[in-house]
């Protein structure tokens, strides 16, 4: 008897899985504004070089007389004259060429009809210091890559709950921090620090969700997941389009994840954690609030440490409660299947990252192209859900990286004039993408065995971080040749997509696996196929509680 049959005899997908669910899926939404928030808070309005203290003019003949014109006719943003060119109000006056100039020593002088202050209008950001700008996403990123590393770890050893909370606290302190700040060097530090938490959220989030959730209910809990960071991004652009200030977008954004921490408390650790860990006793407790919150109060009355055992005591008889990353390279089943999602996951976030980062360059309203990228994503995870169930997780992994790295590559044979079809090909690659993301995040989630499962999804996710760092040095790449960052991304995804068809195994309706040898014993024999439906059709012939979502999975 496997874990999820005790999960089905338990309620199967009843009313405490859609609670707690609910509750993990929603501090996840809210992660997707702090990944793409500096799209908003650190915008950079148009912007010129102020002038001298006894020139406080700045109308249109002013500027025309002070600031030289860049290569599209409008002043200049890193310089201006020396001196006045007043002779270059007279009709037909040259365009000021030869006249000495310099920077802009007194500053500058923002467009502030738009954003009322950013990161950029603050600290000046412009010009020979633009590029800190990029530097500050870049030590986000570069926390999101140590958190995933750490968090990871932990939650094999701690368990799922406890970094969890403490990633929810840690990221409401420091978000709010950020807004308080005064100099950019405090600023990039706490960005530094809430970049760590969204490993720590999303990957015990993930992981609490796929323990508790029979094998049926895998599927929909993990596209629901993307489903939330996907209304991350349109919530995003709604509350910077109605929230300008960047100290308060910041603030605002990140508040609610105290409440999650105080609700946090309330959610149950993983039971398949605790009985991997001889804490029996607990993980019994746990079981017996799951059964009686879905309403089996007979079932939840006959549970005892004895009764538990009877289900996973096959499947956890050889577990080891220690583990290290070694773990992840030890045996060829596990060496497989880990170098394999690292090159995944590694690919799929480079080509993410690639498009979703930089919005400017679409030359559209930043608030419109954020919805449109946030909306592009949901009927592509409604088809990502539908072939996950019906067709399996690894054909729908590959098929959208292959299709997400073909349209990008397409991209390269549009003409620039055609700027909304090269936006719109781009909003259905990054679809593409982040539907693969979602998918190989739940992909992995049952791959693994529970008592390494943490560890290798951090040890994949900091492969992922990696891409997402790697993505703004492959888009410099541009400066040598316009061609070399799209074909970077999209051979990075086509690749990744021939690697899962040709690597990894199904693992649609089949029960989690407990431990590394119950591993190797499936990798020699062969993912029995028979064995897995007969085991999808007796949880579905199994008593179904009242609730209608069960029925409908």
């Amino acid at each position: 008897m496997a874990f999820t049959d005790l999960l089905d005899a338990l309620g199967g997908v009843g009313r405490f899985q859609l609670i707690y669910t609910a509750l993990l899926l929603l501090p996840c939404g809210l992660l997707a504004c702090h990944n793409f928030l500096q799209n908003f808070t650190a915008a950079m309005p148009p912007h010129h070089c102020r002038g001298p203290a006894n020139l406080t003019n700045t109308s249109g003949a002013w500027l025309r007389a002070a600031m030289p014109l860049d290569q599209l006719g409008a002043p200049d943003s890193c310089r201006r004259f020396t001196e006045p060119q007043w002779v270059l109000l007279l009709p037909n006056a040259s365009s000021g060429h030869g006249a000495a100039t310099e920077g802009c020593v007194d500053g500058w002088e923002y467009d502030h009809s738009v954003f009322p202050s950013t990161i950029v209008t603050e600290w000046d950001l412009v010009c020979e210091a633009r590029t800190l700008r990029d530097l500050a996403q870049s030590i986000y990123m570069a926390g999101v890559l140590l958190g995933a590393a750490v968090f990871g770890s932990l939650a094999d050893r701690l368990g799922r709950k406890a970094p969890l909370v403490w990633s929810y606290l840690q990221l409401a302190v420091s978000g709010a921090a950020t807004a308080y700040v005064s100099s950019f060097s405090a600023y990039c530090v706490f960005r530094f620090l809430m970049g760590m938490t969204f490993s720590g959220i999303i990957l015990n989030s993930l992981s609490l969700v796929v323990e508790w959730m029979p094998a049926r209910g895998r599927t929909v809990a993990g596209i629901l997941l993307g489903v939330s960071f996907t209304l991350g991004q349109l919530v995003l652009a709604g509350v910077a389009y109605l929230i300008r200030p960047w100290r308060w977008l910041q603030f605002a954004v990140s508040a609610p994840f105290l409440i999650f921490f105080f609700y946090s408390w309330w959610l149950p650790e993983s039971s398949r954690w605790l009985l991997l860990h001889g804490k029996s006793q607990q993980a019994v407790q746990n079981l017996r609030k799951v059964a009686a919150l879905n309403g089996r109060e007979e079932e939840s009355e006959r549970l005892t440490m004895e009764a538990v055992s009877a289900y996973i005591q096959s499947e956890f008889a050889s577990v080891r409660t220690s583990s290290s990353v070694l773990d992840l390279f030890r045996t060829p089943a596990i060496r497989k299947v880990t170098c394999c999602l690292v090159g995944v996951w590694f690919s799929n976030s480079v080509a993410y990252y690639g498009l979703a980062m930089d919005l400017h360059k679409f030359g559209l309203n930043l608030y419109l192209v954020q919805a449109l990228f946030g909306i592009i994503d949901i009927p592509a995870m409604l088809l990502a859900t539908i072939t996950m169930i019906y067709v399996g997780r690894r054909a729908t992994v590959a098929s959208f990286l292959i299709v997400a790295g073909l349209t990008v590559i397409a991209n390269m044979f549009v003409p620039e004039a055609m700027q909304t079809v090269r936006t719109a090909q781009a909003a259905l690659g990054k679809g593409c993408l982040a539907s693969s993301f979602i998918c190989v995040y739940l992909f992995t989630g049952e791959l693994y065995p529970t008592e390494i499962r943490q560890m290798g999804m951090g040890f994949a996710s900091v492969s992922a971080r990696l891409g997402g760092l790697a993505a703004p040095l492959l888009t410099t790449l541009g400066e040598v040749s316009a061609f070399l960052p799209p074909v970077s991304f999209g051979a990075a995804s086509i690749l990744a997509g021939l690697a899962v068809l040709c690597f990894l195994t199904e693992t649609r309706n089949a029960p989690l696996v407990e431990t590394i040898a119950a591993m190797e014993r499936r990798g020699k024999e062969g993912a029995p196929k028979k064995e897995v439906e007969e085991k999808g059709e007796d949880v579905t012939l199994q008593p179904l509680g009242t609730s209608p979502l069960r029925e409908t999975i």
